[in-house]
């Protein structure tokens, strides 16, 4: 063990600590959320260039996760780091985009450089700051309250509580942003197109049951044929169709056991005799994550996609959990 570690009596009681006082911070500003919040938050909502989040050290690091929160929710953003700004970055904001310029102090010296500069732009400026009369504060058109007593390490010194509730303002600025915009699950799709996340909101069944040669069967086709059709196709299951192509029902593996109970001879027997009729179906563009409730909901592995009346195919349980619908 190396000498130079010094041990913690109780770890998990310094962890519920940091916790703690994490929780506590956030539930502070909470208490902060005001009307100038608000202000920001319509000014955003009439903003027709992009926000820009700017930041230096910790700051910065942060500034960039709100950034992709904004920008995966309806929010066009833009990163720029505080100490690049003036050597050349600041040419990215534009006439009609917003910064945000996040910063504990809101005294340092790169924020009291860059703080002139970006009013120079004629944009507005809003403060993610802890200290409301920091220069920073002061020259701002909108402030953010993120306030931080204190941090969580036992030094004061660590940036831990004030980068923990910068993160949450900037969660409570994004979602304010994405409900008032009627942003929604479709919207979200399409800029979350990989991925599990990405197939939930996207995936439909017609993306799906094109996969598998499809089973089927006509009312008259002998049991000796169901039998061989449902085996070769290996999905437990196959369609019956009437003669003009409609659905007339379903058989599967468990009406083939309940057959055998049933008959001792099978001679003469015809689909139309085990089916069953009115299967539970999905229209073609029914959504993934709704197959997958029915299937629930049903207790039953794969469902049968039509359109109209029109069988198309089948989707299987195992499908969705190779997609990692479920």
């Amino acid at each position: 063990m190396n000498p130079n570690l010094k041990l913690i009596k109780n770890i998990q009681s310094t962890a519920k600590k940091v916790l703690q006082e994490e929780a506590y911070a956030i539930l502070k500003i909470a208490e902060n959320i005001n009307n100038d919040f608000e202000a920001c938050v319509n000014h955003l909502l009439s903003c027709r260039g992009r926000l820009v989040i700017t930041g230096i050290g910790k700051s910065a690091i942060i500034a960039q996760k709100i950034v992709a929160t904004l920008n995966s929710t309806g929010t066009p953003s833009l990163f720029m780091h505080a100490a690049d700004a003036i050597h050349g970055d600041l040419g990215m904001i534009q006439a009609e985009d917003a910064v945000i310029c996040i910063s504990k102090s809101g005294d340092t010296p790169e924020v009291k450089v860059l703080v002139p500069l970006i009013k120079r732009t004629g944009v507005k400026l809003i403060a993610m700051v802890s200290n409301t009369n920091s220069y920073l504060a002061q020259n701002s058109d909108f402030i953010l309250n993120a306030l931080a007593e204190k941090e969580a390490d036992t030094l004061n010194l660590a940036p831990t509580t004030s980068t923990t509730v910068a993160l949450a303002l900037g969660d409570a600025l994004a979602v304010c942003l994405l409900e008032c915009r009627g942003f929604n699950s479709k919207d979200f799709a399409k800029y979350h197109p990989g991925g599990a996340l990405g197939k939930k909101l996207y995936l439909k069944v017609s993306d799906i049951y094109p996969q598998h040669e499809f089973p089927k069967v006509f009312t008259k086709t002998s049991i000796k044929d169901v039998i061989i059709e449902i085996s070769s196709k290996r999905l437990g299951a196959t369609a019956v169709l009437e003669e003009n192509g409609n659905l007339a029902g379903i058989i599967t593996d468990g009406d083939i056991r309940r057959m055998l109970n049933l008959h001792e001879n099978l001679t003469g027997l015809e689909a139309k005799d085990i089916m069953t009729i009115s299967p539970k179906t999905v229209e073609d563009d029914t959504y993934a994550t709704e197959a997958l409730r029915i299937m629930q909901e049903k207790n039953i592995t794969q469902l049968l996609v039509t359109n109209g009346l029109k069988p198309l195919g089948f989707v299987h349980l195992h499908d969705l959990l190779k997609e990692g619908i479920l």
